[in-house]
């Protein structure tokens, strides 16, 4: 395919997360969210690999990428790394006003940077790691009265169009044919993310980083937050530990002796 005749502009939609994996999580004193002053922040798994097919293909057809999130000050460090992996701008979407958003609400606000934008494709990941909701890419996708798919495992650009593999359940996968301009929210194991380079660094400190607010982007305050949120978090908690392991010590004919004993106690035979 010729680069200058298929080039795109693409935008990757990315959020700046606590990584929690082997963290020990504890609930802050309202009960609604995690407290978050000792986790460490980086780029959300799903949209790594969003980030890393938006460079792939502006390798392969020419074009741009612009990488966009929702989020405070501190994004900054993922946006940096989006453009030292090869994202060519960046805009950073910040307002206290923002705080609280549901899905609803955070697609309210990147349909709002990214309609007047040009794009040929919105790549974004399947979901987020710390809510883990799933919803904010076909939401934004629907404000924009574009097609989407989830769930996308693989991607071939034609012209016009783009085939798309997208996972199902049982290790199976459907191939599709969507008509550009397109979301694509990408599933971990797309590709293989690169490292960042020290030269891709030292230039993504040069690039500058857009910010927008609520005035910026034309939205009201009952729009976002709270307010303009559909769901709604009421309380949360650390599951309770209602059963325990038991470890049995001793020969094999004591243990095997004791096995005997716990079935026989819960009726299992």
């Amino acid at each position: 395919m010729d680069k200058e005749e298929n080039r795109m502009d693409i935008i990757v939609c990315v959020k700046h997360v606590p990584e929690t994996a082997e963290a020990e999580i504890t609930v802050s004193p309202g009960g609604k969210s995690i407290n978050t002053e000792d986790l460490v922040f980086d780029i959300n798994e799903w949209d790594d690999y969003a980030l890393e097919e938006a460079v792939l293909l502006k390798e392969k057809l020419g074009g741009a990428v612009t990488a966009i999130t929702v989020g405070p000050q501190d994004a900054d460090s993922t946006l940096r790394k989006c453009l030292a992996r090869g994202a060519d701008k960046a805009i950073r979407l910040t307002d206290k006003a923002f705080e609280g958003s549901d899905a609803f609400a955070t697609a309210k606000i990147l349909h709002k940077a990214i309609k007047d934008l040009p794009f040929d494709i919105i790549l974004t990941g399947t979901q987020a790691g710390d809510d883990g909701y799933a919803q904010v890419s076909v939401v934004l996708a629907e404000l924009l009265g574009i097609p989407h798919v989830t769930m996308v495992k693989k991607v071939e650009p034609k012209e016009g169009f783009m085939r798309v593999n997208r996972e199902l359940e049982g290790g199976l996968q459907e191939v599709l044919e969507v008509k550009l301009p397109a979301l694509l929210a990408v599933q971990t194991g797309i590709n293989e993310p690169r490292y960042v380079s020290i030269m891709g660094i030292r230039k993504a400190r040069e690039k500058e980083l857009k910010v927008l607010g609520l005035a910026d982007l034309g939205l009201k305050e009952e729009e976002v937050g709270g307010c303009g949120s559909w769901i709604t978090v009421e309380k949360m908690f650390i599951p309770p530990v209602e059963k325990e392991a038991e470890i049995l010590t001793g020969g094999l004919d004591e243990v095997s002796a004791k096995i005997v004993e716990i079935i026989k106690s819960k009726g299992l035979v």
